[in-house]
């Protein structure tokens, strides 16, 4: 069906929100003899309650509406998007900030802004979020636009989203979704992709539902009886076969990701086993650890201005100018309020960052409140500590993109955060990447052992592993061997301690 109210004219379209901003605003009170006028108190209170509208995109296309009369859970196919907010707390400009992180959201699944509202509220409706009068007021909105998804930024319930799609006649997602459906784009790997499906169908278990009178699929009992005493009912229900599906799908995929940890295991304590320094590369989405790692190691790693373009983790090997070898992962990126089954699915990937030696957390300098992505990171990271009673490793803060950071926004990061702990660089630019190298010697060499081994002319082995995984300071030789004065892994100095010149 046609939409009554697709336009393509700019002009005409901004006509038809702001009706529709109009004929659903409450009418001001006139002063009578039992209502008296409104306050400028509560006019005010009136203005800050409305929604507020923030355009990203003009061009409107013609779309069709689906059915969603018909849909019970399914991948998310995003087209024309309104999105909505609700402002509980914090300043404007950071609901503002939200709302464009959501809106990066969208449009890295795919789709196009039609417009970004968001209103003050003490708490979200219980009944559908943002409340009648302004479901009313979307609706018309919507219908002005012609979009065919409204996306909350929010978690909704699987009553909210009922209430919200009965409604407003389109199809409602949360941002939870929307995360989970960009992950399972982007995921690449087999175990990737089977965390991703995995977490996307505990997610809908909660929130199969079926519409219309067709939710009875079988009668109870024998054929052509309401089956007996005891057995009459309505059967099997369309929901109750849709959960059942999705159960035995859910056994699956656990069963093939504990096969998958089985050989991740090993991976993993091969690289335990291994005294290659571990340096993991964790931090927000999009705050360019990818473009980390290429700067520093040159290796190609995919880079794209999306949130979250790497999914699974990427391992690559380097060598520090002083020779020492050393291994970089690259981990998925966090966000704020993370869909706890995300956290728990990639609970095998994120363990990697706890079993490194050094963290770099990589921060956008660029964003409007870099603080908030730092606090963000550390508490998924303190979440997955809690459950494994590991230990975080030590950390070097690394403030990236300061060629496009607010110069006020650098001012308060440097005035919060310990200077001795942080490095602010360009991956882009290259500026301050050799400082950062040079924090991590410097971190390296603070967990070796000093020593000086004689190693005689038939142990060439014993020198080659000693320049692979040490630092060598000085070498030369005399009769009885090679001299070397070392720093090395206190557990590779123990294992070459044969060698260790007693007077040294």
């Amino acid at each position: 069906m046609t939409n009554p109210f697709h336009s393509d004219n700019a002009s005409e379209h901004d006509s038809l929100i702001d009706r529709a901003f109009r004929d659903n605003a409450p009418q001001p009170a006139y002063r009578s003899d039992d209502k008296p006028a409104p306050t400028t108190g509560e006019l005010d209170l009136e203005e800050r309650d409305a929604f507020r509208r923030v355009t990203r995109h003009t061009g409107i296309r013609s779309t069709d509406h689906d059915d969603i009369t018909e849909v019970e859970y399914r991948k998310l196919r995003l087209e024309q998007v309104i999105l909505v907010g609700v402002w509980t707390e914090g300043t404007t400009a950071e609901v503002e900030a939200s709302m464009d992180e959501l809106a990066a959201l969208a449009e890295t699944a795919g789709a196009e802004i039609l417009e970004m509202l968001y209103q003050k509220r003490d708490k979200p409706d219980p009944g559908t979020y943002i409340g009648s009068g302004k479901v009313t007021q979307l609706r018309s909105i919507v219908e002005a636009t012609g979009a065919d998804t409204v996306v909350v930024d929010g978690e909704l319930s699987p009553g909210q989203m009922i209430a919200l799609e009965d409604k407003l006649n389109t199809k409602v997602i949360d941002r939870t979704m929307l995360i989970l459906d960009i992950f399972a784009q982007h995921a690449k790997s087999k175990e990737g992709k089977a965390q991703v499906s995995l977490a996307q169908m505990e997610y809908l278990y909660t929130r199969v539902r079926g519409w219309g009178g067709n939710l009875s699929r079988q009668a109870g009992g024998r054929a052509g009886s309401n089956g007996g005493v005891g057995l009459r009912g309505p059967g099997e229900t369309r929901i109750e076969a849709d959960r059942r599906r999705l159960r035995q799908e859910m056994a699956k995929l656990r069963r093939e990701l504990r096969g998958m940890k089985t050989a991740r295991e090993v991976k993993r304590s091969r690289r335990r086993d291994s005294t290659t320094p571990q340096i993991a590369i964790a931090g927000y989405t999009n705050a360019g650890k990818s473009s980390l790692i290429n700067a520093m190691t040159g290796a190609g790693v995919l880079v794209e201005d999306a949130l979250f373009a790497t999914l699974d983790p990427t391992t690559r090997r380097a060598e520090l100018p002083d020779g020492r070898a050393i291994v970089f992962t690259d981990t998925v990126g966090f966000v704020r309020h993370l869909p706890t089954q995300l956290v728990e699915a990639f609970k095998s990937t994120l363990e990697e960052v706890l079993g490194a030696d050094l963290i770099l957390h990589v921060v956008d300098g660029s964003d409007p409140f870099p603080l908030t992505q730092i606090e963000s990171v550390n508490k998924v990271i303190y979440d997955i500590v809690k459950e494994t009673g590991d230990e975080v490793p030590p950390e070097i803060i690394v403030i990236n993109k300061i060629d496009q950071a607010d110069p006020l926004v650098l001012a308060e990061l440097r005035h919060v955060l310990d200077r001795d702990n942080v490095v602010y660089l360009s991956a882009l630019t290259h500026a301050g990447v050799d400082e950062l190298t040079t924090r991590i010697e410097q971190f390296l060499n603070s967990l070796d052992v000093r020593t000086t081994l004689l190693v005689p002319f038939t142990r060439g082995d014993v020198v080659s592993r000693v320049h692979e995984e040490g630092t060598v300071l000085t070498e030369d030789y005399d009769c009885a061997g090679t001299l070397l004065d070392v720093r090395l892994p206190a557990r590779v100095a123990e294992e070459l301690r044969e060698f260790a010149r007693e007077d040294a």
